[in-house]
């Protein structure tokens, strides 16, 4: 199994970027606009659709208030992992920074470039969007 860890340092208070980050209804959408063009939840699962036209359907695993962490697994839709799990968490670093960790467990091995890719380049788009938030 293929395992992937990204970090971003994000300039805003980890609460902000939390409040974000830990909406699971609506948080792909609000963390990286144009980069995700829709979002929609029911119960614990929801559907991102990005702008180059990729959709998943992705199960809320965990939300954790307390440690800022939240666990999701892809699903289905145009990639469909045998196994994904992934789980993003705001570690405060200061009162107006903190750092974003984003992990990944995958099956097959070979979706771990192409998710890695596409992990970096939402961490820029994220960053964008919630620094100095």
């Amino acid at each position: 199994m293929a395992y992937i860890s990204k970090e971003i340092v994000i300039e805003s208070s980890a609460e902000d970027v939390w409040d974000v980050i830990g909406d699971f209804a609506k948080g792909p959408s609000r963390m990286a606009p144009g980069l995700v063009v829709d979002t929609t939840a029911e119960a614990d699962e929801r559907t991102v659709t990005f702008a180059d036209g990729t959709v998943v359907r992705e199960k809320r695993v965990s939300v954790d208030d307390d440690v800022r962490r939240i666990a999701y697994s892809v699903v289905d839709g145009t990639v469909a992992p045998e196994h994904d799990n992934a789980a993003m968490q705001i570690v405060a670093d200061g009162e107006l920074r903190c750092r974003m960790v984003w992990t990944r467990d995958v099956l097959p091995d070979e979706l771990a470039e192409t998710m890695g890719r596409a992990m970096a380049h939402c961490l820029d788009v994220i960053k964008k969007t919630l620094d100095e938030k």
